[in-house]
């Protein structure tokens, strides 16, 4: 059959228009599988991140339960926000201005936007972590702007503005940090390092500071945030 001149620039038109909607058809059909497959992806570490309600600029109370972190406000009590993490539960919340420090079960710690719970800033894991949750978080100064965390092998200082470790203090060797035998004075905290031998009491009582262990003629290794694109300065130093 002879198909009249006119209608061929007709089919071959239609024919063009198909082969140019394929593709957009094709990529319409998958992007609902493509969002399907994004909400089915796990969170990070198991976050479970959830805002009921948004409140005044104060900092919420907050409060440990079984399962997760809740922020209640302070004054109507309305529930703001939780954060659960699947398979783990909180063993100590550490309030501090615009921060909630969070030790997990599984020796994860958390900073946690404390006025809204919109996001969680860090995490970072506690080597050979043992269970123990009283007094491992300490904030090193008023402003919350570097967290101790002591363990009975090291304590290690984090920048809370982004999570870097500034420094690790190791306890000395035969002796071990005790987090809850803590005494703060104004910038400094006294932890008790008990040992199985007789030891001076100087040796047994270690003072730590946003800069790490206090002793003379220390070089500042500048814990304000980072500038763009400069490398970590951490500082390991053994107990003496």
């Amino acid at each position: 059959m002879t198909v009249p001149a006119g209608r061929r620039p007709a089919r071959r038109l239609a024919s063009r228009t198909a082969r140019l909607l394929l593709p957009v058809l094709a990529a319409a059909l998958a992007l609902p599988l493509l969002t399907a497959a994004h909400h089915a992806r796990p969170a990070p570490y198991g976050d479970r991140l959830t805002v009921h309600a948004r409140g005044p600029a104060a900092d919420p109370v907050l409060r440990i339960g079984k399962r997760a972190v809740g922020a209640y406000d302070r004054t109507t009590g309305r529930h703001r926000w939780t954060y659960a993490r699947t398979g783990h539960h909180p063993l100590a919340v550490h309030p501090a201005p615009g921060h909630a420090f969070t030790l997990w079960s599984d020796g994860l710690v958390t900073d946690t936007v404390r006025a809204d719970g919109r996001a969680i800033r860090w995490h970072r894991a506690i080597p050979d972590f043992d269970g123990r949750a009283a007094g491992v978080l300490r904030p090193l100064d008023p402003a919350a702007e570097m967290l101790a965390v002591v363990t009975p092998r090291h304590i290690a200082g984090y920048r809370t503005a982004d999570g870097d470790l500034r420094w690790v203090l190791l306890a000395r060797p035969g002796c071990a940090f005790a987090a809850d035998r803590v005494v703060r004075t104004a910038r400094t905290l006294l932890v008790a390092q008990p040992c199985p031998e007789p030891a001076a009491w100087t040796d047994q009582v270690v003072p730590v500071d946003a800069l790490g262990r206090v002793t003379p003629d220390r070089t500042p290794l500048g814990n304000g945030r980072a500038p763009r694109g400069a490398g970590p300065r951490n500082q390991v130093a053994n107990a003496r």
